[in-house]
């Protein structure tokens, strides 16, 4: 019997443990968003963040804002991160983010001021915001090379379009939602028909006092179906 132990495919069992360990050794991507009962993540902090296509209900999670809702968001933050963001978020953080004064001894600020960024975009113009990296050129290629990395784990935020291509690609390891009790008709949403099909399972689940369900989902393997026959 030969050693490389080859499958029917013609690939050895060496070949498929080794792409296990690296695959575990990968950095995780994480999707965090705040989204509405319809899916909508389009402007949920501020009525000037993005206003294309005539969205008027920008900062839609304000009157949700609570101790509760705050302390999911520090949680978030809780753990070493680097930000993989599309360049419309990118633009709207970094005409935001630079401009709290360090003396305000506001967390996020320091944290985002301060970890790597990398940034999908196909533009030239430079990135000024400190500790940014831009992505370009393939994205599958880039989003794989950038988890093979050594450093700390992935996370998304905002970065619609980006997202819908990880959630194609199947790069998405875990999703973080804020989901808030209410439906907008219209806007930017996190979903698409492109979506790669799979299974996560709910790893976490709290609500706010206001009706905001917090929630954590781990990427599980691939969706399975059946018939209630068969029970």
């Amino acid at each position: 019997m030969p050693l490389t132990g080859r499958n029917e495919r013609g690939r050895s069992r060496y070949e498929h443990f080794h792409e296990d360990e690296q695959e575990k050794n990968m950095r995780k991507l994480t999707v965090a968003a705040f989204i509405s009962l319809d899916g909508v993540i389009q402007a949920p902090g501020g009525p000037e963040e993005d206003t294309s296509d005539g969205f008027r209900f920008g900062g839609w999670i304000v009157p949700y804002a609570d101790e509760t809702t705050g302390q999911a968001i520090q949680t978030l933050f809780s753990q070493p991160f680097e930000l993989l963001l599309g360049r419309r978020t990118y633009d709207i953080f970094a005409a935001y983010w630079p401009k709290i004064p360090a003396s305000s001894n506001n967390r996020i600020a320091d944290l985002f001021n301060s970890v790597p960024k990398h940034v999908v975009t196909h533009r030239s113009a430079t990135l000024d915001w400190q500790n940014s990296h831009a992505l370009r050129g393939d994205l599958g290629d880039a989003i794989r090379a950038l988890k093979h990395q050594d450093g700390a784990d992935l996370l998304t935020q905002g970065s619609g379009e980006t997202v819908r291509q990880l959630l194609a690609a199947d790069f998405v390891d875990e999703i973080r939602l804020m989901i808030f009790p209410i439906i907008l008709g219209r806007g930017k949403r996190l979903f698409d028909d492109n979506a790669q099909a799979s299974a996560f399972t709910l790893a976490h689940s709290s609500s706010t006092p206001g009706g905001v369900l917090i929630t954590r989902y781990v990427r599980s393997g691939e969706v399975r179906t059946g018939t209630f026959e068969e029970h």
